[in-house]
């Protein structure tokens, strides 16, 4: 038996995507965003609104980096989806974390996050903020045979129905595989 329920963002889980910029003043603003994902092979698309200060930083240097964020970093990226940098410039610093200038954008890249997507800004449209990915760094921590192991990435994942955070990690399947079975 189904049931229907009240509306909610129905894709899920979501990615937990951070999202950082400089500031005017050169200093780093992150921000946590879950409504993000591959628009092309090479561009990005968020749902941000033109309110959010990382919004405002990525319009003026027209660039921004993407981390995927980690099991071991959970406390430090929910406080960047918590706290505003309109409210709070030096939120960055608070968190401990520490960062490396892009050789490829102008935006920082967070050392401690293990996946970076260096992104140039193409627009921003009704539908959200469209980047081009110039580059990927990656932590080899967390690599096998030069391949990401999703397994040592330890990625986490938004669950919007009940605001809680879930580590991606266990394999269940061979994609392009599994499903021959069935030819």
């Amino acid at each position: 038996m189904r049931k229907n329920i009240k509306i909610t963002e129905g894709i899920f889980p979501m990615p937990v995507l951070m999202i950082a910029t400089y500031n005017e003043d050169g200093t780093v603003n992150v921000m946590n965003a879950a409504w993000g994902t591959m628009l092309e092979r090479d561009e990005v698309i968020l749902n941000l609104t033109e309110t959010h200060k990382t919004v405002k930083n990525i319009k003026e240097r027209k660039a921004f980096t993407i981390s995927i964020a980690d099991s071991r970093h959970v406390t430090e990226a929910d406080y960047f989806g918590m706290v505003s940098g309109n409210n709070t410039p030096n939120k960055f610093e608070k968190s401990g974390l520490t960062i490396t200038k892009s050789e490829k954008v102008d935006a920082p890249i967070i050392n401690e996050f293990p996946i970076c997507l260096e992104c140039e800004f193409i627009e921003y449209t009704d539908k959200g903020l469209i980047g081009k990915v110039v580059n990927t760094s990656v932590d080899e921590q967390v690599m096998t045979n030069d391949t990401i192991d999703i397994e040592k990435v330890s990625a986490i994942a938004f669950d919007p129905y009940t605001h809680g955070y879930y580590q991606v990690t266990k394999r269940v399947g061979d994609a392009f595989k599994d499903g021959l079975k069935l030819k």
